[in-house]
């Protein structure tokens, strides 16, 4: 019997939805027991959740997780790495000082940036992340500039060439970005409509950093990003391996390993 009991397809997608990015891959049959309808219906149902973005077919299940042509959602982007992410927030903070103008990406690795802003104000801070722009509303101190543009659910954030010429007509001294592969001396995403905002980014800051969790170093997505030469500075936490640090050392990148205070063990990146 269902663990789950739904009345229709909507509610049931959405429980199916949820399961999968608590669970970050769970098979087909496993779903079909769970929410007590056949294989066919759950196939439909996974049809549906891929064809928004969701999750990600593969054979005899589905997944929440990201590879080299689909990115994960916000919501099960929130809930990985997040001690990596907050040891190389942490880092990041100390670039920042008050009466700056920051720019911030559509990355979890950025929002751990946000969460720590109200200790170091007054500040500008500049943003397309709909999660930092509820995050940063209601901060004294804090001058936001929300980015406008084509809002994009899956992201939680604003896109698009609305956002770009917003993007364009700015200049702010510092730049944090994220993104969901760093391999060969080169920073990568899996979508062409985030590059085009993340590129705008780092043509309008004096300075650039890019926040990795060690996840993302060795992998390759579909689209270059930039070089990792274009950054000032490349963040990555303590988990990353001596062979992807020799890689960036091998191509000349400036980096710092930000302590987890803890060991790290390998996980699965996602687009920041």
């Amino acid at each position: 019997m269902s663990n789950v009991p739904q009345r229709g397809p909507a509610p049931r997608q959405a429980s199916i939805a949820e399961y999968v990015l608590a669970q970050g891959e769970v098979s087909a049959a496993e779903l079909a027991e769970r929410f007590d309808v056949s294989l066919m219906t759950i196939h439909r149902d996974l049809d549906e959740l891929e064809r928004q973005g969701i999750v990600r077919k593969f054979r005899g299940g589905v997944t929440a997780q990201p590879s080299g042509v689909f990115e994960s959602n916000v919501s099960y982007r929130l809930k990985t790495m997040r001690a990596e992410k907050a040891a190389v927030a942490e880092r990041a903070l100390k670039l920042i000082e008050p009466g700056m103008a920051v720019m911030l990406d559509d990355s979890t690795s950025t929002l751990e940036i946000a969460r720590r802003l109200r200790s170091i104000t007054p500040l500008t801070v500049v943003t397309n992340f709909l999660e930092a722009i509820n995050l940063l509303s209601q901060e004294r101190g804090i001058h936001l500039m929300g980015l406008g543009g084509d809002f994009d659910p899956l992201h939680s954030s604003f896109l698009g060439v609305s956002c770009v010429e917003a993007v364009q007509s700015l200049q702010v001294d510092i730049c944090f970005t994220s993104t969901s592969a760093a391999s060969g001396g080169f920073a990568y995403h899996q979508e062409q409509h985030i590059i085009a905002v993340k590129r705008a980014m780092l043509d309008s800051a004096s300075r650039n950093v890019l926040l990795l969790d060690h996840s993302k170093l060795g992998r390759v997505a579909l689209h270059r990003l930039a070089p990792l030469s274009r950054f000032d500075l490349l963040l990555v936490d303590d988990g990353a391996s001596p062979q992807a640090l020799r890689e960036l050392d091998e191509h000349k990148v400036p980096y710092e390993v930000c302590s987890t205070g803890r060991d790290s063990g390998a996980g699965d990146g996602d687009d920041g």
